[in-house]
């Protein structure tokens, strides 16, 4: 592919860490505190988020499956979630033995519909799982606000949105646990990995204890866990990476800025930032009612365009049920994501818009 949908960007120094790594031989550590390295990445990750505590992990959905054991969330509850979403999201509910209910989504920009959420509620429900999804900010205000009212836990899914703020609050602090992921597609990458912030201290020496079999010196397993742990590798591209974010960040929305002006004449349902919000530009997703064909001819001609979450959740087959969500379906008929990570040229953005209009007016 040409212009792929996301790459990671990597440099001499995130390669100089990893080889200090394998010099020193600390690939791993059993300690309840970590790696050197873990600790230096979690220590970045709390001060940019402003959170007190950051707990990484080995991937974005074990930040969430620690986040819902640490919450006790466990066989016989309910825990709310939009279907248009990677299935990463439900997987982890399914796994600590919850039953996972879908909530439809908002037009405007793909996230948790409030309105659905709050009809949806049962005496079963316990923890409402919100998606930050391309980048988008979730009604939060709303959300946190039904949670408060129905006394429901809150658990952000920010694997998406980091650097994503609203009123120049971190995505994913909202709540008393926010998950990260550093999948190698995502704003910074270590490869695989991922991460929770909070600030309530029980919970971080909980999540300690839960990414570590249970342990907290030694073979002294004092609740359930698993082996959660980021490698000391991984850990070693996401410090690095975290320092290059706000690059990053600049680039991406410099190249979405950019994207809009070149297709703003388009029939298309462009993506906007809601008042307040500043979206982190991870996925850069427009919808139009002809997406599969566009997608293919694009992809023919070597741009990397992504149609994410065409079949949503509920309509998999291990998830099928006959939940009514018509907000998910149109999205998953139209929504078309467009490359503009941080290797994205100019001439590349003009490619893309140049591309996408000869397609029209055929």
């Amino acid at each position: 592919m040409k212009i792929p949908i996301n790459s990671p960007v990597i440099g001499k120094e995130e390669i100089n860490e990893v080889r200090s790594v394998l010099l020193e031989k600390s690939l791993t550590t059993a300690a309840n505190s970590g790696g050197k390295r873990t600790q230096e990445f979690e220590r970045l990750l709390s001060s940019y988020t402003k959170s007190r505590y950051a707990i990484a992990v080995n991937s974005g959905t074990a930040a969430l499956q620690a986040a819902l054991y640490t919450l006790d969330i466990k066989s016989g509850d309910e825990v709310l979630l939009p279907s248009f979403t990677f299935v990463a999201t439900a997987n982890s509910v399914v796994s600590v033995g919850a039953k996972p209910v879908f909530v439809d989504v908002t037009p405007d920009n793909y996230t948790m519909d409030p309105d659905d959420l709050e009809r949806k509620i049962t005496k079963k429900s316990k923890a409402i799982m919100p998606v930050h999804l391309y980048g988008n900010f979730s009604y939060m205000s709303e959300i946190s606000e039904i949670a408060d009212k129905h006394n429901i836990d809150v658990i952000e899914d920010a694997a998406q949105s980091l650097g994503t703020t609203y009123k120049n609050k971190q995505s994913g602090t909202f709540s008393r646990l926010g998950c990260f992921s550093m999948y190698a597609a995502k704003v910074v990458t270590s490869g695989e990995g991922g991460a929770i912030v909070t600030n309530d201290r029980d919970l971080f020496e909980k999540l300690r204890k839960i990414r570590n079999h249970g342990m907290l010196h030694g073979y002294d397993t004092r609740i359930l866990g698993l082996n959660l742990r980021l490698p000391e590798i991984s850990a070693a591209i996401a410090k690095v990476q975290m320092k290059k974010l706000p690059k990053f960040l600049k680039k991406r929305e410099k190249n979405a800025k950019t994207l809009t002006d070149l297709l703003c004449d388009l029939n298309f349902i462009l993506p906007k930032e809601r008042a307040g919000v500043k979206v982190n530009w991870y996925l850069y997703t427009i919808s139009t009612k002809n997406r599969d064909r566009l997608s293919k001819q694009l992809n023919e001609k070597g741009i990397g365009a992504t149609a994410y979450y065409s079949i949503p959740v509920h309509k998999t087959p291990f998830y099928k049920n006959n939940t009514k969500l018509p907000m998910t379906d149109w999205a998953a008929s139209a929504v078309l994501s467009l490359p503009v990570h941080p290797l994205v040229t100019e001439n590349d953005l003009h490619y893309i818009s140049k591309t996408i209009h000869q397609l029209i007016k055929k």
